[in-house]
């Protein structure tokens, strides 16, 4: 992902994400290696782009979220995450995603703050941090919204390695090499096995009655007003 200064995710880049996948699954590729540029992997959601365009943005926006994470998270071959820095809310979902997680040890942060934003996760997010993380510790970094350090978040199950910056795209490669010679088709029906029930979770909170309070919620004016405050104490602080 190259898309801006730290990858965050607005229409564009989930559009492209989601055509890439796409193609790599009619390409029938054997395994994918998603990685960043700079000092991010992705920053998530564009908080710019949802308060500027409000609601008629997240009527798009939403649903190209949950459909790009969902051919991630589905994609049937192995997807490694070579994690190079900061992989934050959104960012830290697409990690999830994945099937095998290297974060480059460093200052980098990785975490799910959709609360400290004020937003409330569609389902389908929220059950892809579920299937990634050690269930004793899902409860408090979904409601503290705390980001860890790569340490850490090997500790909690965020991350299943730590490697050297240097050694990142390396090792990222080798694990995507030794889980492309596993059978495709038994790799596709085990992986379906393995998140069955995150999918089936999801699909039986993302009733029409939900989907729309999260979507009202997002584009809420007090919402929106949260999202501005946290911008002016984080980002825009900088």
């Amino acid at each position: 992902m190259e898309h801006g200064k730290v990858s965050a995710l607005d229409l564009e880049l989930l559009a492209d994400l989601g055509e890439q996948f796409a193609g790599l699954r009619r390409e029938s590729a054997r395994a994918v290696v998603l990685t960043g540029t700079g000092s991010s992997f992705s920053a998530g959601v564009d908080l710019f782009r949802v308060l500027q365009g409000r609601k008629e943005y997240l009527k798009e926006f939403l649903p190209a979220l949950e459909s790009m994470l969902r051919e991630v998270f589905q994609f049937p071959r192995p997807v490694v995450a070579a994690v190079n820095g900061h992989a934050i809310a959104g960012g830290c979902v697409l990690v999830c995603a994945c099937d095998y997680r290297i974060m480059a040890e460093g200052n980098g942060r990785i975490g799910v703050t959709e609360l400290l934003v004020g937003v409330p996760f569609p389902a389908l997010l929220l059950e892809i941090v579920r299937a990634c993380v050690a269930p004793q510790h899902f409860q408090s970094l979904v409601y503290t919204g705390r980001t860890c350090l790569p340490a850490e978040a090997l500790t909690v199950g965020l991350v299943d390695e730590l490697t050297a910056p240097e050694t990142l795209m390396d090792r990222a490669f080798e694990v995507g090499e030794r889980l492309a010679k596993i059978s495709p088709h038994a790799f596709e029906l085990t992986k379906f096995q393995v998140r069955r029930d995150a999918i089936d979770r999801a699909a039986s909170y993302s009733s029409k009655d939900h989907e729309a309070d999260v979507a009202e919620t997002w584009a809420a004016p007090e919402t929106h007003q949260m999202i501005d405050t946290y911008l002016k104490r984080t980002i825009r602080k900088k």
